[in-house]
């Protein structure tokens, strides 16, 4: 057997987490999930194949120069997740012409979305649930059982059916459930808000 191909084909689930600029908790919850294939060794340590790390790399540097380059001071981050890229152009045309100014990263995985969110850190992530691959059950179990998103608000914007949902497993607790057509009014509350509660908080650290 070639021992350095082993090693070039399997990494640990530390190197995995520092080629793709995220936690080690994060990775591992990854592999729980599925999103990075991995086997374990006898000693019970974890092996993530370089294949699905490079998959994901790849993911994430063709996101990663598609966002947009922000100046001034911060505002709202809205990270929307929807496979259907004409929901994507509205939202971004309407929520353009919010109030807040909100800075909107839109993506059309799941992966994609959960490699920004290490890196961008949304105020608020809208995510459909019916989706190819990573599917957003998948997302919001893997974000439910991640601290690092505790603070981040989350709302499913999405044409399935209560019943439909329920058959699925539901959505975690504390988690908005809208219909589409997406209900902007709603969502302009939710972005008012979610900014209000930063500047008192940030109001608070201040003082």
């Amino acid at each position: 057997m070639n021992i350095m191909k082993v090693e070039k084909t399997f990494c640990t689930t530390r190197e995995a987490a520092t080629l793709l600029g995220v936690s080690v908790g994060t990775t591992q919850l990854w592999v729980d999930n599925g999103l990075l294939s991995a086997w374990k060794t006898p000693g019970g340590h974890r092996r993530v194949t370089r294949e699905s790390v490079d998959k994901l790399l790849h993911v994430k540097m063709t996101a990663a120069t598609s966002l947009p380059k922000e100046s001034g001071p911060p505002r709202l981050k809205v990270l929307v997740v929807d496979d259907d890229r004409n929901l994507l152009r509205l939202y971004q045309v309407v929520m353009a012409q919010w109030p807040m100014l909100p800075q909107v990263t839109a993506v059309d995985s799941g992966i994609e979305a959960l490699l920004l969110l290490e890196r961008e850190r949304p105020d608020l992530m809208l995510v459909d649930l019916k989706m190819p691959g990573i599917d957003g059950f998948q997302m919001l179990r893997i974000l439910k059982d991640d601290p690092t998103y505790a603070e981040m608000s989350i709302a499913v914007v999405s044409g399935m059916s209560e019943a439909d949902i329920v058959s699925r497993g539901g959505v975690p607790p504390g988690i908005a459930v809208l219909p589409k057509p997406i209900p902007f009014a709603q969502l302009l509350a939710m972005a008012h808000a979610i900014e209000s509660h930063k500047q008192t908080s940030t109001g608070r650290v201040a003082a």
